[in-house]
């Protein structure tokens, strides 16, 4: 039997709540890591993600407070160090912003380089 069970950030309000699920969160991270220049792709295989979570992002939560997770590839010929350190800061502002949640980390694997449609992968 499939296992269709989310995993959501609750948020007390004062009319109730609001449930954020974590697919939403790591979609917000891929998408502000995605506009990133540098970047090729997610890595297929992110180690110890959950079943729903969103391919090359792992997500800690605790309470407010979030740990990112992300396995790219990163465009031949782009600074490495530069287009990781752009994506922890996108990732940071666009996860802070969009769910008000605390990012305490934004750590970036480097799986590969991408070389237009080629790839070469350190797996």
């Amino acid at each position: 039997m499939t296992d269709t069970k989310r995993e959501y950030v609750v948020r007390p309000d004062e009319k109730g709540s609001i449930n954020i699920s974590e697919d939403v969160v790591a979609a917000i991270a891929v998408s502000a890591a995605m506009e990133v220049e540098g970047v090729g792709e997610f890595s297929p295989n992110a180690a110890g993600r959950k079943k729903n979570a969103v391919k090359g992002v792992k997500l800690t939560i605790d309470g407010d407070n979030v740990v990112v997770d992300l396995q790219i590839m990163v465009k031949y010929g782009l600074p490495i160090p530069t287009v990781a350190q752009n994506v922890q800061e996108a990732v940071f502002n666009a996860v802070e912003s969009m769910t008000e949640l605390k990012v305490c980390q934004v750590n970036v694997r480097i799986n590969g380089v991408a070389f237009g449609e080629d790839v070469i992968s350190a797996q």
